[in-house]
């Protein structure tokens, strides 16, 4: 038998996944750590990690992935990488990391790509770039360029960090297309690396990696690093792409109309589109999908609209909301939740505590429960409170994607995270009002399966595919809809009080 490797780099573990290449199936996963990677918050606003970090969890995870399959080294035919995105790793001449990362829910940024709308203009920033340059990569290399001004000038090279983990798999400092589009280093509309942003935050082209295919060997495996790992040096790294692509890819989300979403640390609805479609707030963001131009398919983008405060803001409850000195289960809480009829009872949470959120326009509102009644609201209230906030916000944003002329009768996520939970479910599906459809998938299978297609093991994607199963399908239901409609409608005026 041959496998395949697909290691998913997020921020709260890495995780490697090692898939059976002829049934699809996963025969063996690991992540490290057990619990949350440490992240660092120097000054509010800011979230930060070590690139070395990274490093040695994908270790600890590859590791832990091939002791539990036992297999041979050579049973491997290729590795794919998913990774956080917007993200930004700056390294020297000798490929030596220069400052932490920059992640994604870091804010600092902001300012500067406002001010890059302003004075760019709206008209280049959204037909171009189709986004405000925001808070993303390019955006926060600015920042260091105007606040570390001694490093900046040792850069040699940026990359995302599924570039870097590449880096250190392979030797090889290159990016894709798509990766540039998340970072808003990428013109749609000529095709290329955007020069005039490029121009105007001063930088130097040369800072961007060599662009590769996102399907197609990008590198192969050093000797002293597939031997530290445990697998064949040679074995071809061929496919990387950003988690929220990768993760609409691994539900075989790639044609026109078809969504996904996800609802781990953050909160992702993930529509395709073969448009160059914006919004013209940029409360939303189209970046370039990982089929685009792949097999005939011709252009792919993907709408992303992302809440930051989804499962972070379920753990912090876990693990605050006790009744005893041990936390509660995700079990107890959805248990708790369910005994409070739909609206909690007037008590609403908005769930915007974890940095500046996009659909807000890049403001931060914070995090807060809204109409606190002693009387009346008890934990359970909270909980329930909780996962319908996290679900109106995505209503929220799914209101703008409407607004852009995408429609979706059928959204398909893992069966993972907040969606094991019922509730969660049932809030989901009669809030958006689409059918909602789970898989036996994640982002380190979906990772591995992109390899298979970058080796040219799988020649369609329906191949690749053929070994996806269906879990469970939760359909709208008229009544509960009205019910959760009233509910979103007084939470809505909650968060525009706020605005």
């Amino acid at each position: 038998m041959k496998y395949l490797l697909g290691i998913d780099l997020g921020s709260s573990s890495i995780k490697a996944s090692l898939v059976d290449a002829g049934s699809g199936a996963t025969v063996a996963a690991a992540q490290s750590p057990k619990e949350e990677m440490a992240m660092k918050a120097v000054q509010p606003g800011w979230a930060e990690q070590e690139p070395d970090l990274w490093w040695e969890h994908a270790r600890n995870a590859i590791h832990a992935s091939l002791k539990a399959a036992k297999i041979t080294n050579t049973d491997i035919l290729a590795i794919g990488i998913s990774y956080q995105m917007h993200g930004l790793v700056c390294v020297d001449k000798n490929k030596k990391v220069l400052r932490p990362s920059i992640i994604w829910c870091d804010s600092r940024a902001v300012p500067y790509g406002q001010d890059a709308l302003v004075k760019l203009g709206e008209t280049y920033c959204l037909g171009h770039l189709l986004n405000s340059p925001g808070n993303f990569t390019a955006s926060k290399l600015k920042w260091v360029k105007e606040n570390e001004p001694e490093l900046f000038a040792k850069i040699d090279k940026i990359m995302l960090p599924g570039d870097y983990l590449a880096m250190r798999l392979t030797g090889e400092i290159v990016t894709t297309a798509s990766g540039l589009s998340e970072g808003i280093l990428w013109d749609f509309k000529q095709g290329k690396v955007a020069d005039k942003l490029l121009e105007h935050y001063g930088f130097s082209a040369s800072v961007i990696p060599p662009i590769v295919p996102t399907f197609s060997v990008q590198g192969k495996l050093l000797k002293e690093v597939a031997d530290d790992l445990g697998l064949a040096a040679g074995t071809p790294v061929s496919y990387r792409a950003g988690d929220q692509p990768n993760n609409a890819f691994s539900l075989n989300v790639v044609n026109p109309g078809e969504t996904a979403a996800t609802a781990g640390t953050s909160g992702v609805i993930y529509s395709v589109t073969e448009k160059n479609a914006y919004d013209p707030k940029s409360r939303v963001n189209t970046f370039m999908h990982v089929n685009n131009d792949t097999d005939g398919a011709g252009k792919r983008n993907g709408v992303l609209l992302c809440i930051n405060g989804t499962g972070i803001l379920n753990s912090w409850l876990r693990k605050t909301a006790r009744a005893s000195g041990e936390p509660h289960d995700y079990n107890t809480i959805n248990d708790l939740a369910s005994k409070v009829p739909v609206g909690s009872d007037g008590l609403a949470v908005l769930p915007f505590g974890n940095g500046a959120e996009r659909i807000l326009e890049n403001k931060e509102v914070g995090s807060s429960i809204e109409g606190l009644n002693f009387n009346i609201h008890s934990q359970s209230h909270l909980f329930r409170a909780a996962q319908e906030g996290i679900v109106f916000s995505l209503g929220y944003g799914f209101d703008i994607l409407k607004n852009m002329g995408l429609e979706t009768n059928v959204i398909r996520a893992g069966k993972a995270n907040m969606f094991l939970s019922p509730l969660f479910r049932e809030a989901f599906v009669n809030t958006i009002g689409a059918q909602l459809e789970l898989y036996d998938t994640d982002g380190a299978k979906g990772a591995a399966l992109g390899a298979g297609k970058g080796v040219g093991l799988y020649k369609t994607f329906p191949e690749a595919f053929k070994g996806l199963k269906k879990l469970h399908v939760e359909e709208p239901q008229k009544a509960k809809g009205e019910r959760y409609a009233a509910a979103y409608s007084t939470w809505l005026k909650k968060l525009n009080d706020k605005l």
